[in-house]
């Protein structure tokens, strides 16, 4: 029995061999296919450091594979011969299984790299109230799906062969034939059970015996930390999946009353540090009084929110895309002004939506799938202030507002009316899984609007410009040669990418057809446009025209346009803002002096803070950041790679500020 234990043992151990190096190989794969640079020169000591830490981090999983098989296999195989018989086929199984675990969330690293240009993050929790058969569809056809479960095939053969090899290579004898007393055969057994324990912790542990020396992010070597790409390639993905699932509940969650009192004393207004608490509400703290109007108060208001505008879209860098000449157009008339460094209140739709009708963050806790949120409005909320200013309210939402709650959530916060394209546009209207085309939408509500007599604020949602990527070509109309003569062919050849821009050419067409059809009908209109959050579709980087990985800006930044005939760009003090910023700006535009609001921002006709913090990013006038980040980037566009700005405030403590004002709220709604 001795002997089966220590032969078992070391097949354990060659069984455990290619785990880690098939975790390696999936590393180099994700190196190479995101590879932001033109060449690694220079940068080989962070590739090979992120290889090596990867690798060892990559056992506090991999080690299992040898704790697993010692547990369930060898000590079994001690007592039942049958067992025995098979226990190396059992392990090639287990390693088969184990090896399709590694692909799987190998597979949904890229999925998820290649639509948030991050490693998994809190943004996985999103997918629990997303709309299930658009994920699929979006899997399936932008994300290449079918050949994504294909290589599970490739993967399970390279592993029942490899594991096959390893367990195939010679033992080591066992040496307890030269042991001839019974306490020595006794202690050589304690021994390699304790050398068992201790081999396993020393591999899960990355090479260490120490808990706080296994290898973590904040412990990567500076020479890999230091380059953002390296340290993300270094992480492995089954870590990165464990420290999200382990984080299912947001830490604001669990905070005290303490800690959310001091959090609101830090943000409300200085006349309010210490009295708050005698309001019924703390966003009552938020009160502003309006200067009076700065513009001519217009019949129709049209707050446009297009899926998936980025900032990057409106940039000279990009200028040569030629995919969204409305936005240019609007952006160039005399009329419009433009907040060029303009962060969303989520970087996902629904809490940038739920943000901007509430007046607070949502700061992805979610507020509008909670029916105590389904009656009683805020005083921030935008619809209802609207009606306080003698308008009706209505949001207009391409696709069904049914999805997220939406229905009840809108009304809740002031909307006289929730309309779902998906059923006033009729069954037989084509749509994707997000909702109407975009040309009909917006043909059928200009169509309603026309009829509308009373003043009114429309809340306008898109949702054409949304993966997957597979609307008709024919509808889409686009020729490269034709659209982008001036940029290169590696852009214009690129057959997916180009799908993708036609998309979006598509949907500004849309929106600014509209625009025009408005203007037209109502010429004292306000318009106000902006995007739901940034998006990275077309993969510009490391093109000819993008010489760079994608930079915060390109990530996060979404577009701030308003126009109106009275309006002028002098009026604006800022050249940064906030989603939050917007609601406040339209109410000291077009209400009367003394007009009492709230709004936990001010307005973009007043000086700003010198740093603006979301529940996600931070922004100053010439830096960005990430609040679970650890640097800084300019926000100037450039084709040119941007370094990371370090050491820098992340501002993660204001951020949290901001969420435990929204989790009051939850707490006080029960």
């Amino acid at each position: 029995m001795s002997e089966q234990f220590f032969l078992s043992l070391q097949q354990n151990i060659k069984l455990m061999i290619w785990a880690p190096i098939l975790s390696t190989l999936f590393r180099i794969v994700f190196m190479i296919v995101y590879n932001p640079y033109s060449s690694w020169k220079g940068r080989w000591q962070s590739a090979i450091g992120a290889l090596r830490y990867g690798f060892w981090w990559g056992m506090d999983f991999d080690a299992y594979a040898f704790l697993l098989p010692l547990v369930f296999i060898t000590i079994p195989a001690l007592f039942f011969d049958v067992y025995y018989r098979y226990e190396d086929l059992i392990r090639i199984i287990v390693l088969t299984i184990y090896s399709c675990i590694l692909y799987a969330a190998f597979a949904g690293k890229m999925i998820f790299y290649k639509h948030f240009h991050d490693t998994y993050n809190y943004m996985v929790h999103y997918g629990n109230h997303a709309e299930k058969r658009n994920l699929i569809d979006v899997f399936f056809f932008q994300d290449k799906g079918a050949f994504v479960l294909l290589g599970f095939i490739p993967i399970s053969l390279a592993s029942w062969y490899m594991g096959s090899l390893f367990l195939s290579l010679p033992s080591i004898p066992y040496p307890g034939y030269y042991l001839t007393d019974t306490w020595m055969i006794v202690g050589w057994n304690i021994l390699i059970v304790v050398l068992s324990i201790i081999l396993f912790y020393w591999f899960r542990y990355g090479g260490t015996l120490s808990h706080d020396d296994k290898p973590e992010w904040d412990t990567i070597p500076t020479v890999v930390k230091e380059d953002i790409f390296f340290a993300r390639a270094t992480v492995p993905d089954l870590c990165a999946l464990e420290t999200v699932y382990k984080n299912p509940l947001r830490s604001e969650y669990t905070a005290s009353e303490e800690d959310i009192n001091d959090a609101i004393k830090r943000i409300v207004p200085n006349e309010f540090k210490d009295t708050w608490q005698q309001l019924d509400n703390p966003l009552y703290a938020f009160k502003k009084i309006t200067k009076g109007p700065k513009i001519k108060k217009p019949k129709h208001i049209f707050f446009i929110v297009g899926e998936s505008i980025p900032q990057w879209s409106l940039d000279e860098t990009h200028k040569l895309l030629n995919i969204c000449p409305g936005l240019w157009n609007f952006k160039s008339q005399s009329h419009t002004v433009q907040i060029p460094n303009f962060l969303p209140a989520g970087n996902v739709s629904r809490p940038s939506i739920v943000s901007l009708m509430s007046g607070i963050y949502d700061a992805g806790l979610e507020i509008n799938e909670r029916e105590s949120f389904w009656k009683g409005v805020f005083p921030t909320s935008f619809a209802h202030q609207m009606k306080r200013l003698g308008y009706q309210t209505i949001y207009w939402y391409g696709g069904n507002a049914s999805y997220g709650n939406f229905n009840h959530f809108g009304k809740a916060q002031g909307f006289d009316r929730v309309e779902s394209a998906s059923i006033f546009c009729g069954p037989d209207a084509p749509k994707t899984w997000v909702g109407v085309y975009d040309h009909v939408f917006l043909e059928n509500i200009e169509q309603q609007i026309k009829s509308i007599n009373e003043p009114t604020f429309h809340f306008i949602y898109t949702t054409s410009n949304h993966g997957p990527y597979k609307m008709e070509d024919s509808l889409l109309d686009y020729d490269p040669e034709k659209v982008m003569p001036d940029v290169g062919e590696d852009l214009r050849s690129n057959k997916t990418r180009n799908k993708e821009l036609a998309t979006y050419r598509y949907s500004d067409k849309a929106i600014f057809t509209f625009v025009e059809a408005m203007k037209k009908a109502f010429p004292d209109s306000l318009f106000i446009v902006t995007g739901d959050h940034s998006n990275l579709f077309g993969s510009l980087n490391n093109t000819s025209l993008i010489r760079r990985d994608y930079t915060l800006r390109d990530t996060f930044c979404t577009v701030a346009l308003l126009q109106h005939p009275d309006l002028n760009q002098d009026m604006i003090v800022s050249s940064k803002g906030t989603h939050m910023s917007l609601m406040p700006t339209i109410i000291e535009a077009i209400a009367p002096k003394g007009f009492e609001y709230y709004s936990i921002a001010p307005s973009l006709f007043e000086d700003q803070p010198e740093t603006l913090v979301t529940p996600y990013q931070w922004i100053t006038d010439s830096l960005i950041g990430d609040v679970r980040g650890d640097y800084g980037e300019s926000n100037v566009a450039t084709t040119e790679p941007v370094e990371p700005v370090r050491p820098i405030d992340n501002h993660a403590d204001n951020a949290r500020d901001w969420t435990l004002l929204t989790m009051w709220l939850i707490n006080h709604r029960g």
